[in-house]
Order: C-alpha cells, then structure tokens, then sequence
C-alpha cells in the first residue's frame, strides 16, 4: 500500500541511488515547497556508470547501452560508463545525451516510494537536496492543503515503477530457475595484434543454455514475453564496444573498470 498522507516522522531504512536525503512527503514539511525548472535537471547522474532499469525497458535500452544483470540479485542495470564514477552520457555541462533512452528509474526523481518497516507500508518520499526542490516553484508539491495535479501525476509514476520492478523481479526470478545465467566479460583490443584487456565482468543470459531449453519452453518465454526481453539483452551486449569507444574518445578517461 502507498501512503500519500504520511507522519514526517516515519522512519526509512535503506539507501537509494542518487537520493541525498530522501523525506516523507508532508504538508506540515513541505507545504510552499515544489520543483522549478532549471538547466540540467540530469546532471546527478554523472557520476553513476551503472542505472537501474525494469524488464519491459530493455528494448530502448538496448539501442543506447549494454544491459547486464548485476550483484547477487542480478539486477538489470544500464551501463553508462567503464568507470564507477563516470557516467559518458552525461557531459561537462551536466546535459545527459539528448539521442539515448532516459531509464524511469532516472526520470522519477526527486519522488521515490520507501518502505516504512514499522506501519508496513510504502510512503512516498522527495529528495529534499534535489537541485530543483525549492520554495519559490513552478509546480507545488501541494495547493490549498492538497496534493496538486502535478505531485499526484508523480506519484502515479512511482506506483507504476513499482509494479515494473515487482514484474522485473518475477523476470529475473524465471531466468534464474532455468539456470540461464553465466559469468561474462567485455574486453577491448587497443590495437592489431595487441592483447586483449578486461573491461567489466557482469551476469547475462547464455545464448548456449538459452538454446538447449525444449521447445515447450522456448515457447512458454515467447507467450509470456520473456524470450523478446532475453534477446533485447543479448542484442545490448554489441553496444560493449561502441561504450568503450566512447571512454577512450574522452579526455582523461581510463579504459578500465568492473560493472
């Protein structure tokens, strides 16, 4: 269940990727406070390599970014960059690269839903050190006491994150049962006849387990639209050179890193 009216008080636990200092949403807290616009509403990603993605976003994903399966969750991740502090979608100025797919995970942000362990519920949550929470906004988090239109729509958002990740987990759950999982690695060539080096080692998908499945299910992954989002993955996997390309076409950047 998500609360929308939440006690400030309620305690979070855990951390969130990019979350500063995560708070409950509250008209006590937060009433005057909202988002303005400004430059580079993006620009906290820079300094993340790996963006959490939901199963039905491998496909635009997959046109941008390697997709791997990462930690002992095996996460499906983004790949961003080559080195854990570097994000080379992301430029000097803080503009995130017009061209590429922007992951939900990104575009929820400053809102999150936490868990609140104690009334056994999801609240939702701002980012109270997000570059474009202030108190002279564009868009209220509340109008006349109430939630507004926009907060509302943000909230929605989050909710239907939350059921992609419940159904990415369920994804990730099957792929595991079938043991189709195996170690692999990205490596790149600086030059003919040179030895190859190690880029990242990462969780993905064998194509040779993936093939030796029967045919009853192989078929059970197509109707259930879990074999499209297999092959997406694997497809992703080409974009390992033209990522590390891009690290080497950047100044000062080293080739060498584990997603």
């Amino acid at each position: 269940m998500t609360d929308t009216t939440v006690d400030h008080q309620a305690e979070l636990t855990g951390e969130v990727l990019f979350y500063g200092q995560p708070e409950p949403l509250s008209k006590e807290a937060h009433d005057g406070l909202g988002i303005r616009t400004i430059e580079n509403p993006y620009a906290f990603t820079a300094k993340s390599h790996l963006v959490p993605l939901t199963v039905t976003e491998f496909g635009p994903s997959a046109l941008c970014y390697p997709v791997i399966f990462a930690g002992d969750d095996k996460t499906p991740v983004a790949v961003m960059g080559v080195n854990s502090n570097e994000n080379l979608f992301v430029d000097e100025k803080g503009n995130f690269q017009p061209d590429c797919y922007l992951p939900a995970y990104v575009r929820r942000y400053p809102f999150v839903l936490a868990n609140d362990p104690q009334a056994q519920r999801m609240i939702v949550c701002i980012d109270r050190l997000a570059p474009m929470v202030t108190d002279k906004p564009e868009l209220p988090f509340f109008t006349n006491g109430e939630l507004s239109d926009y907060t509302k729509g943000a909230i929605e958002f989050c909710n239907n994150f939350e059921a992609e990740i419940a159904r990415t987990t369920s994804f990730v759950k099957l792929l595991t049962e079938l043991d189709l999982f195996e170690k692999k690695e990205a490596r790149y060539t600086p030059s003919e006849g040179a030895e190859s080096q190690l880029v990242a080692e990462y969780q993905g998908v064998s194509e040779t387990k993936l093939n030796a499945l029967p045919a009853e299910k192989l078929k059970e992954l197509r109707d259930n639209g879990a074999l499209s989002q297999i092959y997406f993955h694997l497809l992703s996997l080409m974009g390992w050179e033209r990522l590390i390309v891009k690290a080497m076409l950047r100044p000062r950047t080293p080739v060498a890193a584990n997603a």
